[in-house]
């Protein structure tokens, strides 16, 4: 793949506490640093997920965010969270010894036995020396969960799994790199083709929710920048690159 970053091994970077390591991130980026990092902190105080919505930062949870430098297109940087899915759904793979509990959810969530476990959360911007810095926000619920969420919770403890912080990061970090390889050397398509087999209601009948309509039909693909392909229900086809999904089962993203 042209345009893209040459792979570095990143660093970790451990921080006692932070507002939001996606913050910390876009800090650093707009100073200048071009990564490859990886900030993780003991203690998140203000995290942030899609649209704005709060992240509750509980204790010994992961709460951690990659920066990394494209020199590509924009358009590159999205296909980031589908990386990211798949290198934490790997980590509860280790935790859980069964891939079939773990399902990963369009555009950026991860389940664990139907319930949210992990959400991702991208940022970008312009680098200081040319090309794109990119925030790869990550939450696991390791630990703990919310009992009052929006959308059902978990964590791999509630699943029956451990995992300390600092294995998890490094377990993650390791997977992410493996698949950004993968990514640069083949493009998107592997990285499609992984996120399907893990899939959440792919063949389903979902509600996809825009900022100014609803639409219903089923959840039939990925295109091949990621965009969900929805086949609708009055006939035709659409291709939805944001937007909150809501399945039979009441789960949403």
């Amino acid at each position: 793949m042209t345009g893209v970053t040459p792979a570095q091994t990143p660093r970790t970077d451990w921080l006692d506490t932070c507002a939001s390591t996606n913050a910390e991130a876009r800090e650093r980026a707009q100073s200048g640093e071009r990564g490859p990092v990886w900030i993780a902190t003991r203690e998140q105080t203000a995290g942030r997920g899609r649209r704005g919505r709060a992240w509750t930062g509980l204790s010994g949870n992961l709460f951690t965010t990659g920066l990394y430098t494209l020199a590509g297109p924009p358009a590159l940087a999205g296909e980031l969270s589908f990386l990211a899915a798949l290198a934490a759904a790997e980590v509860c793979d280790i935790a859980l010894r069964d891939p079939a509990r773990t399902k990963v959810k369009w555009p950026n969530d991860l389940l664990v036995d139907g319930r949210k476990a992990c959400g991702i959360l991208l940022e970008s911007g312009p680098a200081t020396g040319g090309g794109l810095w990119v925030a790869i926000g990550i939450g696991l619920n390791l630990a703990s969960h919310p009992d009052d969420a929006e959308r059902p919770a978990t964590s791999l403890k509630a699943a029956g799994a451990s995992l300390d912080r600092e294995t998890a990061l490094d377990h993650l970090v390791e997977r992410f790199e493996t698949w950004r390889q993968r990514w640069m050397m083949n493009g998107f398509g592997p990285v499609r083709d992984g996120w399907l087999v893990r899939a959440h209601g792919l063949g389903e009948t979902c509600e996809v929710r825009l900022a100014n309509e609803t639409l219903t039909g089923t959840f039939a693909d990925l295109g091949p920048d990621g965009a969900l392909r929805l086949d609708l229900d009055g006939g035709g086809r659409r291709y939805i690159s944001a937007g909150d999904v809501f399945f039979p089962s009441g789960s949403a993203t």
